[in-house]
């Protein structure tokens, strides 16, 4: 059934409804668009529309069909129907005839859609911030288990400094600590209902809307009925957090495929995560790394699509505002899906502490304690940074490490080396002496696994 018709002396042609319709997808409003039209019924009452016993009819039927979209939402799929809105009114007529008509008075589908998929993203928000809040837990978990996992850190893919693995679990609850607070700010700004705007100049009828709006669990209701039905930052809002979170489980991702490979050997992934080759009976895939890291790009490209819609529309509704849901439900869903993957490949992990400790001795990553140490002898900075730069290409001809020069070698390049150097270049004093809030000192990185622990509820 469609909503419109009278205007037409001629049906649509299969092909334009195919291309048309919508119920395909947002199918999934089936939930929101039962319960704002019950919101409606409510709020039409009080402007004489419905009496109370009518309005008592009509959510009863409305709750009904709520539990059956419940039981078999994929049900709604069997129909012709040409979109959610339509197929939720029809149903209704269906359950109480005549009276089910009277429900749309006052209301248009373009004020409809924009509420159902605010409600719907609200709700996607708080289930992505429980996804990303358990990501986190897991990997303050995996931090406080391998405070001992000393490993080199790298820049340019370089051995830079030592840190620890705990160190590197905790940068990236920095990085999804963001991606929850970017969440929060957006739900706080789609909490405003746009339900009683009309089609874009606002409904004929006296409803109050900040009673509806409260009623439908929002914090107020919009201030502009041409916004309200135009609007779609929140989408793009949300595309913009999932896009900057899929970087940041990509660069995650990534990192676990490098310290998984065989060169580097810190870590060994989960056989429930991993698989095979059907060649190579010796393979062992990080396939779940990589597809975090493949739909990166999936994420990122539905918020380009969604600017690229929108750019250039005039005010107000126009039907590209159809190209929003496809784009959004895909991206929240893959989102999510990457955020309990990346949850998933932590449960298992296994980090080779002596392999990553080897490591964080080689690559002369103890150079920058050298040239401090001269430093702290009275040469300055820029003298030292060259001296021990020096001392490095010698030790490299040598095959040496740097704690394995000797005092002569030392002063070869400076004189003011004394045995105290020894002292400073091992890998616990490099971690110990990065000290200052943040740093890779286990004292520091202990004091970041506790605040995270009482902050999370661990």
């Amino acid at each position: 059934m469609a909503l419109w018709g009278g205007r037409f002396t001629q049906a649509a042609d299969k092909r334009f409804k195919d291309f048309n319709d919508s119920l395909r997808f947002d199918y999934r409003l089936a939930e929101q668009d039962i319960e704002g039209s019950i919101g409606w019924s409510k709020a039409l009452v009080k402007v004489n529309v419905l009496t109370q016993e009518e309005q008592q009819q009509l959510e009863q039927a409305l709750n009904e069909l709520l539990i059956e979209v419940r039981s078999n939402p994929q049900a709604i799929l069997q129909d012709e129907a040409e979109d959610i809105h339509s197929w939720v009114e029809s149903k209704l007529i269906d359950k109480v005839g005549n009276l089910g008509k009277k429900l749309h008075t006052g209301r248009s589908r373009n004020d409809q859609v924009a509420l159902d998929i605010k409600m719907w993203c609200k709700q996607r928000v708080l289930e992505l911030q429980t996804s990303i809040r358990n990501l986190q837990c897991h990997l303050v978990q995996t931090a406080e288990n391998t405070q001992d996992a000393v490993m080199p850190g790298y820049t340019h893919l370089q051995r830079a400094q030592p840190i620890t693995f705990a160190h590197w679990c905790m940068a990236y609850v920095e990085m999804f600590d963001r991606d929850y607070t970017r969440l929060t700010d957006a739900h706080k700004r789609m909490n405003t209902c746009p339900l009683g705007s009309g089609a874009l100049a606002g409904t004929a009828y006296a409803v109050d809307r900040e009673t509806l709006a409260r009623d439908l669990g929002f914090a107020f209701a919009t201030r502009n009925s041409l916004d309200s039905v135009s609007d779609r930052d929140h989408i793009v809002e949300l595309l913009s957090a999932a896009s900057l979170s899929m970087a940041h489980l990509s660069r995650f991702a990534e990192d676990m495929i490098i310290f998984n490979s065989g060169e580097a050997n810190f870590v060994e992934l989960s056989d429930r995560v991993t698989s095979g080759s059907s060649l190579m009976p010796q393979k062992k895939n990080p396939d779940a790394c990589e597809l975090i890291r493949g739909k990166a790009g999936r994420v990122m490209g539905a918020l380009t699509a969604m600017l690229m819609t929108l750019k250039g529309l005039p005010l107000a509704y126009n039907k590209d505002m159809q190209e929003d849901k496809e784009g959004i439900f895909d991206a929240l869903d893959t989102w999510q899906d990457c955020v309990d993957m990346a949850t998933f490949v932590l449960d298992e992990l296994k980090v080779n502490v002596e392999r990553t400790r080897e490591s964080a001795l080689k690559g002369y990553s103890n150079a920058t304690e050298l040239a401090d140490y001269l430093v702290a002898k009275g040469v300055p900075f820029r003298d030292s940074h060259h001296i021990v730069g020096e001392t490095v290409v010698y030790a490299i001809e040598k095959g040496k490490g740097l704690e394995d020069l000797t005092i002569p070698e030392f002063r070869q390049f400076s004189e003011v080396v004394g045995d105290d150097v020894y002292d400073i270049l091992s890998l616990q004093s490099c971690l110990n002496k990065r000290c200052a809030k943040g740093g890779v000192s286990p004292l520091r990185v202990a004091e970041a696994i506790k605040e995270a622990k009482q902050r999370f509820n661990l």
